[in-house]
């Protein structure tokens, strides 16, 4: 029978409950249990995949073409599960299904009422399919007190109830602010945060407390009082150097053990750790060290690319060195020589994007890693940039561009409407919904024998996920090739072009899919541990 752990959080929002749910996650299986993750997110949207990466972060996407939040990202890298289109739901899912059954007339007749119909999708939802787990934990979007996480609160009390008495328990993560003045951290925001999650209904059995210094013992003893928690329950959350430290760092002060405790597990299995100090060691005693430009558009806000950004600090691992990240905006080399912000670095990384705005910033980089024989790694909406750059370039086609940008007389980049995807045709409108119509999920690609990226991956058949609107066009691959652009990997019907790279370079590589997805610190992409090895030779010809 799965067990239940509902994770909250208060005071503030960004406290980081998908990385303390995660690492809770990873401490229960390294103690041998099975593990699911679930994210019930409150916002009226049906999925992130319209939301402004500004506001929300990446949208993660799994094998199954479900566009998500960032924190399933979380969740993938650190306990190795693969999560799906079920780990994720929002209001507006929850909303769209209700009242899709009201129009059948599922209901017979009834009023349709947030209690208990809405409450009841949510709790059909957290149960379901869970019986090859021992654990289940559900992180609860937002903050306490949001009005829109009120159905989702009501739906976990009433779990508690529902599942066998020990069925279930509550964590509850929140902040006690320093306050320099006083000298003191105060415990009032967590009592506050407390209270109102048990007007609610719910009674926390863990306090898991964010700190930026150790917490007195007497500050332990008053959230313990005052909170009607086991002082053994009140764990610190201190800030720590890398996300991969939490796990270990969440050990140490018992959260594991606490937890297992409040299900009445004793005596616990022993939990397995070496890995993690091995993840751990790797990133704290760097062999060396490199700098990896990222050319992007959303720069001022670096959640909207978190997988990229551990997906480089793990080739980082892979190779035993620091990787140091140079944000740029891409839109500055429209305006200025983009020498002196890339003289400076080992490696370019475009990552992907939508729309102009930028662009032939993008492009500006892809020409300078080109001809300064700077490694290039250029994803989704990269690869199509630096795609243009050598149809500009190499290939004479000065009008080269992309239909995402407008009419063109080139289109080296356009929209495609038809693609297979196994055995089944795929179809998308030009003039359709912008959510959920791009080529999502797990798509195979065949590598050609010989080329570069097939020795990368040491296979020429691979899977990787897609998140995208655009394609490059087929029609002008003869003519790259012959400027020297390799179209080395393509979709198996030979329609799609997945990959292109230049083999006169010392590392210049473009794919369509968004490999960092899949990448994991204990098994860091192939893509992304090349790219920093390629990176490190460059920083020795500096």
């Amino acid at each position: 029978m799965a067990r239940y752990i509902f994770i909250t959080g208060g005071v503030v929002s960004s406290l980081g409950k998908g990385v303390a749910s995660s690492a809770l996650g990873a401490l229960l299986q390294a103690r041998g249990y099975r593990v699911r993750l679930r994210k019930l997110d409150p916002y009226l949207n049906v999925d992130p995949g319209t939301m402004s990466p500004t506001q929300h972060g990446e949208v993660f996407v799994t094998d199954d073409g479900a566009e998500t939040d960032l924190d399933l990202g979380h969740y993938e890298r650190f306990t190795g599960r693969s999560a799906n289109k079920m780990d994720n739901i929002t209001t507006g899912r929850i909303y769209q299904q209700i009242i899709a059954k009201e129009r059948r007339g599922d209901y017979l007749g009834a009023t349709v009422q947030v209690i208990p119909h809405v409450t009841d999708a949510i709790k059909e939802f957290v149960l379901d399919g869970n019986e090859d787990y021992d654990f289940v934990l559900c992180e609860i979007g937002g903050t306490v007190g949001d009005i829109e996480g009120l159905p989702f609160f009501e739906a976990i009390r009433q779990l508690g109830n529902d599942l066998p008495r020990g069925g279930a328990i509550y964590v509850h993560l929140t902040l006690m602010p320093y306050i320099p003045t006083a000298g003191e951290l105060k415990t009032k925001p967590t009592q506050h945060s407390v209270r109102e999650l048990r007007a609610i209904g719910i009674q926390p059995d863990i306090l898991l407390v964010r700190a930026d210094r150790p917490i007195p013992a007497e500050e332990r003893r008053k959230l313990s009082l005052f909170c009607n928690v086991r002082e053994t329950a009140v764990i610190q959350a201190l800030d720590v150097a890398t996300i991969y430290d939490v796990p270990i760092a969440y050990h140490h002060e018992g959260l594991d053990t606490e937890v297992l405790a409040a299900f009445g597990i004793d005596p616990a299995p022993k939990p397995q750790l070496q890995r993690w100090h091995q993840v751990v060691d790797g990133i704290r005693n760097p062999e060396g060290e490199v700098t990896i430009a990222i050319v992007g558009k959303y720069t001022g806000l670096k959640d909207a690319y978190k997988s990229l950004i551990e997906a480089l600090y793990h080739g980082g691992i892979a190779n035993r060195v620091r990787v140091r990240l140079d944000w740029i905006e891409s839109e500055v080399f429209e305006a200025e020589d983009p020498a002196p912000y890339l003289e400076r670095v080992n490696g370019i990384l475009v990552p992907g994007g939508f729309g102009e705005r930028g662009a032939e910033g993008k492009i500006f980089a892809a020409r300078f890693a080109r001809e300064r024989n700077v490694p290039y790694f250029g994803i989704c909406f990269g690869m199509q940039m630096a795609v243009i750059e050598a149809a500009r370039s190499l290939a004479g086609i000065a009008a080269a561009g992309s239909t995402e940008f407008g009419a063109t007389p080139e289109p080296v980049v356009g929209l495609m409407t038809e693609w297979l995807k196994g055995n089944e045709l795929e179809k998308r409108a030009s003039e359709g919904d912008l959510g959920g119509t791009m080529r999502l999920g797990a798509y195979k690609a065949q590598l050609r024998e010989g080329s570069k990226i097939a020795g990368i991956y040491g296979a020429t058949e691979i899977e990787e996920r897609h998140r995208h609107r655009y394609e490059v066009n087929r029609d002008y691959r003869a003519a790259l090739e012959k400027a020297g652009m390799d179209f080395a990997g393509m979709s198996p019907d030979g329609l799609l072009p997945e990959t292109v790279e230049l083999a006169e370079h010392p590392w210049f590589i473009g794919v369509q899919y968004h490999p960092e997805l899949k990448s994991r610190p204990f098994d860091p992409h192939p893509l992304f541990a090349s790219f920093v090895a390629a990176a490190v030779e460059q920083s020795r010809l500096v």
